[in-house]
């Protein structure tokens, strides 16, 4: 009778220290997520705002208000961090390839000041979006995987989205083995 009562003890509290585990796993990963959004949005905008002094500068030197137009839309605001990225990595494109088209750009020493600022933003922006899709990916493998996903009915957690389509492809290999 006691080692009935013992051994259901045991069963019960390797499965209450199995809970605490995964749901421990689960709050880290989503406290991940959260810093890697909050810097991934600090970059976004700091892309916005020094796209924007690039703008004011390519008009000025080329005299063309046609320039990047799209940093003016009031609904910038209203777009995700996916869609902005994506807006902003568009635009990015097209200010280099500008400055390609026109090299005289160059001799602005505010504009090569503002592309230098771009390309270090960039280079953080990216880091920051691999650290993100890092851990969606730990996330999501934590959502489809035993007993986590258990868990994962308890509270709720949903697949996160990824920036770039490489690590979508990536889970989804990962997901077939």
């Amino acid at each position: 009778m006691i080692e009935t009562v013992l051994g259901c003890l045991v069963i019960v509290s390797l499965i209450g220290i199995i809970f605490i585990v995964y749901h421990n796993k689960f709050k880290f990963s989503v406290i991940k997520i959260e810093e890697a959004e909050n810097n991934i949005d600090l970059f976004l905008q700091r892309k916005l705002e020094l796209l924007k002094r690039s703008r004011q500068v390519v008009i000025k030197e080329l005299k063309s208000e046609n320039f990047l137009e799209q940093l003016d839309s009031d609904t910038i605001s209203d777009l995700n961090h996916f869609e902005l990225n994506d807006l902003l990595k568009k635009t990015y494109n097209e200010f280099f390839q500008t400055l390609d088209d026109n090299e005289k750009l160059f001799k602005s020493e505010s504009l090569v000041h503002i592309i230098d600022d771009l390309n270090s933003n960039e280079i953080d922006l990216v880091a920051a979006i691999k650290f993100y899709n890092d851990t969606v990916v730990m996330f999501n493998q934590l959502i489809v995987s035993f007993p986590s996903n258990i868990i994962r009915l308890f509270f709720g957690y949903r697949k996160k989205e990824f920036y770039s389509h490489e690590k979508r492809e990536i889970y989804k290999i990962l997901k077939e083995n």
